[in-house]
């Protein structure tokens, strides 16, 4: 590095300096030579410095720990042409780094660059002068500070300069101050379209690909593309796009495109000419991924008009998106199901994609990109929402399983629309099936629990339109998947809080899951939400009616109340009245607890033990040997799950009544020789022999049976009495001809059995307290069958009148009162009032008396009625 004055050319005086000429090597000399007075010594200095800055990023550094950048922005002001070109060289090359650039921030050297554009100026303080702040617009701080200072104005000029680099470098600082809205605002009011224009046309790549860069951002704006179409900016466009030397410039010339698209008018335009046309035919052949793309998405995009949608649909845009949903870039093929979801609004393109693409995006759900994957999954909830055809041709193509595959996908969006989809499909019954059949209740438990809204809110919604399959139901509560759901009661999102009330009013529909579903608290929050006017829904309260109507045994222990139309059914259990919120054991618990002094829990269960086959008949066929593969066994086990009684009476044979029994020629004996060979002391050798041989049959016989009891599920116990009143009361009951001749023998029916009718003074003496008792002594246990109760008092008359009535289609309600007190509620019909004919009068509710006059009817809100529910 160096640098030297030169001698003046006019004579010596005597007190004037001798020249001196200097060279130096070290920058830290020329650095100070820049606070010197001569104009030719600054010049020589800005000269060496912008020499050796050129050379590297080091040497920019250099400078500025050396202080050069505060006497050379003095310096880009200074009154001599020279020294102020030099300077803005130096400036120019010198803020492309950024610790310099933050320096010029602090120094506010935007209002002395921006001067420099002055038309007065050289052309080349014009060109470092652009570049200066071309560097510096890359700052959001220095883009205010150009723009509030004036900056653009000067800009847009030199867009028409002569010199390529003034044109490169002052389109480059536009594009980066564009990125502002109002900057944006200002370059359409600065008349900037045209010259910018102009610059498509540069012989010079770098220049037109800023300039088309410059277009892809400000025609966001409605504005500018209509001042791009007014001035012939399409025809400059697709110029571009149809010329092959120009391929580096077609992604970003399709960009713009794809910005003018989303005018009506544009497309409309575009369509007329034959540009339309053009640009899918371009898309298909082009062999550039990114144009292929950026295609894609430009359909994409204009696609959210209802409008744009009917006219691509005319160019068959159908074709050109599902060949490129062929192509091997994942990016093409994202684009391409992304345009196919926007084009899906319209019902003519749904059903074209339905024929030709959804077996392209069903394979895209496999891909290992998770955004082509995400990709697929929207287009797919898209074609198959209100569309039967594309829900039959998704299954066709074997969608469900990799739609069931993509729940535990890395993407929120893919799980939400898979699942969407999945709710389409379940429109159709058949269909409902096989999605079910793939395992689709154990999938949706992970998005259950997803913190997504979205994922939450249609994980939701898909319990609510499969669960209402039992098998369904069944594998979702296996699989541990209520306990989730109920979670999402508690959400503060609407949306979610309704879809979870919605799936827990479906999945309530079985008594099994109905319990599961308050065990895990569903009822609680139910109650709550529905307590609130901000948070309940339609399907909230429904949900709560839902889970108590299919839980009867909480519904009456909570609200004391059951309707006709709850029909008690066998595993029913009265715990007695509990608060809100308490949740009731299962009956297997209760039935296990050790007897304590509360109140007696009356068990209703008729259900007739059904056993295909008897402990000891299946020991002995184990023993014998008769028995097939322990598999075939297991199997048998599990059929007789829900059938079989837990309280099963084993007959064990001891070897002397075996022995009694074969004298007798008892088919069971195991000693067939003692018939044949009767009073032969070899005979009875023989079976003194067999003897230790019986009895160690008989100890293998025990063993098994102890298996067959352990591998047996729990069930309640069976009420044998109970069954034998039903049928007895259907007998009885069932030949009358009228309801009231029913209820009334049924009432005296069910009196007869719980100890006949009281008189009403003398209630206190009817011991039916000690009675019970004894029968929980008697059964070591809490809970008691109702057949067994021989002295039962208003609540247990009243339980055995609504299990009888519901059995034999008598619509009675079930009322719990106060201290004890229930009775049954009936709807009857009057008789038309004498010597009027064909006059039907509106039912009346009636309260069955089943303790003093037994069968006797009292209207309701009568003071008898009144008096016989109170003490």
């Amino acid at each position: 590095m160096g640098g030297g004055a030169k001698p003046p050319q006019h004579p010596p005086t005597e007190d004037a300096f001798d020249p001196l000429s200097i060279e130096s090597k070290k920058a830290a000399t020329v650095v100070l030579m820049l606070n010197s007075p001569e104009e030719e010594v600054l010049a020589k200095a800005c000269e060496s410095i912008y020499k050796f800055a050129s050379k590297g990023d080091e040497n920019k550094v250099t400078l500025l720990g050396l202080g050069a950048v505060e006497p050379l922005f003095k310096l880009i002001s200074h009154e001599d042409p020279l020294v102020r070109r030099n300077a803005t060289m130096v400036f120019g090359i010198m803020a492309s780094n950024n610790d310099i650039r933050k320096l010029l921030r602090e120094l506010d050297v935007t209002n002395s660059v921006i001067a420099r554009l002055a038309p007065e100026e050289d052309i080349i303080v014009h060109e470092f002068a652009s570049l200066c702040l071309a560097h510096m617009a890359v700052e959001y701080t220095s883009k205010v500070q150009i723009f509030e200072q004036g900056g653009l104005e000067p800009l847009i000029r030199l867009l028409s300069s002569p010199d390529p680099d003034v044109k490169k470098n002052s389109v480059e600082c536009i594009y980066h101050l564009v990125q502002d809205f109002q900057s944006r605002a200002a370059v359409r009011e600065l008349n900037a379209i045209p010259p910018l224009l102009e610059l498509l046309k540069s012989e010079y790549p770098v220049v037109q690909l800023l300039a088309l860069k410059t277009f892809g951002v400000i025609s966001n704006d409605r504005e500018t593309r209509v001042i791009l179409r007014e001035n012939q900016g399409l025809d400059h466009l697709f110029k571009i796009l149809e010329t092959k030397e120009f391929n580096d410039l077609h992604v970003e010339a399709l960009a713009v495109v794809a910005n003018c698209l989303d005018d009506v008018d544009t497309m409309q335009l575009i369509q007329q000419t034959g540009g339309l046309k053009k640009l899918l035919s371009f898309a298909e052949v082009s062999a550039i991924p990114d144009i292929q793309k950026n295609a894609a998405k430009a359909i994409a995009k204009a696609a959210y008009d209802p409008e744009n949608r009917r006219i691509l649909h005319e160019e068959e845009v159908e074709k050109c998106l599902v060949n490129l949903l062929g192509t091997d870039n994942d990016g093409t093929k994202a684009a391409a199901s992304q345009a196919i979801s926007a084009m899906c609004e319209n019902l003519a393109s749904k059903d074209a994609f339905g024929n030709q693409g959804i077996p392209q995006l069903v394979q895209l759900l496999s891909s290992d990109n998770e955004e082509v994957k995400e990709a697929a999954a929207i287009a797919l909830a898209n074609l198959t929402t209100a569309s039967p055809t594309n829900v039959s041709a998704v299954a066709e193509a074997e969608g469900i399983e990799p739609l069931i595959n993509v729940l535990s996908a890395k993407r929120d969006g893919t799980i939400a629309n898979a699942t969407t989809a999945l709710t389409n499909m379940a429109t159709q019954e058949p269909l409902r099936l096989k999605i079910q059949n793939h395992g689709v209740m154990n999938a949706i438990v992970e998005p259950l629990q997803s913190t997504n809204s979205l994922v939450q809110s249609k994980a939701a919604l898909t319990v609510a339109a499969l669960g209402c399959d039992a098998d369904a139901r069944t594998e979702l509560r296996n699989a541990n998947g209520l306990e989730p759901l109920v979670k999402l009661l508690h959400s503060k999102n609407d949306e979610v809080r309704r879809n979870a009330c919605w799936a827990v009013m479906v999945c309530a529909s079985d008594e099994l899951t109905a319990v599961e579903l308050c065990r895990v608290g569903a009822l609680d929050i139910l109650e709550e939400i529905n307590l609130s006017t901000g948070r309940k829904n339609n399907f909230s309260e429904g949900a709560l009616d839902k889970l108590l109507d299919n839980n009867l045994s909480q519904k009456y222990s909570q609200m004391g109340y059951l309707s006709s139309s709850n029909i008690i059914t066998d595993g029913f259990f009265d715990y007695g009245q509990v608060k809100p919120g308490v949740k009731l054991l299962s009956l297997e618990e209760l039935c296990t607890q050790e007897l304590n002094d509360r109140r007696a829990i009356i068990l209703v269960n008729a259900k007739l033990p059904e056993v295909s086959l008897s402990a000891e008949d299946k020991s002995q066929e184990l023993c014998s040997g008769r028995t097939t593969s322990s598999s075939s066994f297991r199997k048998s086990s599990k059929e007789r799950t829900s059938n079989i009684d837990s309280h099963w009476v084993f007959s064990v044979v001891s070897p002397v009544e075996e022995k009694q029994e074969a004298s007798g020629r008892s088919p069971s004996s195991l000693t067939k020789s003692s018939t044949r060979e009767k009073g032969s002391r070899k005979g009875k050798g023989k079976k003194e022999e067999e003897r230790p041989k019986e009895e160690e049959e008989l100890q293998t016989m025990l063993k098994v049976q102890e298996v067959v009891l352990e591998k047996l599920p729990w069930l309640p116990p069976f009420d044998s009495i109970l069954l034998d009143y039903i049928i007895d009361a259907s007998k009885i009951i069932l030949p009358l001809t009228t309801t009231k001749e029913q209820v009334v023998a049924l009432a005296q029916f069910v009196a007869d059995k719980m100890g006949g009718p009281i008189e009403r003074d003398k209630l206190h003496e009817f011991s039916w307290e000690l009675h019970i008792s004894e029968i929980e002594f008697e059964l070591k246990c809490n809970v008691v069958p109702i057949g067994k109760i021989k002295k039962g008092t208003f609540y247990h008359r009243a339980l055995l009148f609504k299990v009888i009535a519901d059995r034999i289609g008598i619509g009675c309600s079930l009322v719990r009162g106060e201290y004890g007190r229930a009775w049954n509620e009936v709807k009857l019909v009057d008789d038309s009032p004498q010597g009027i004919t064909g006059l039907l009068l509106p039912p009346q509710v009636y309260i069955v008396d089943l303790m003093y006059q037994t069968g006797y009817l009292m209207k309701q809100k009568s003071a008898e009625a009144d008096s016989y529910q109170r003490i």
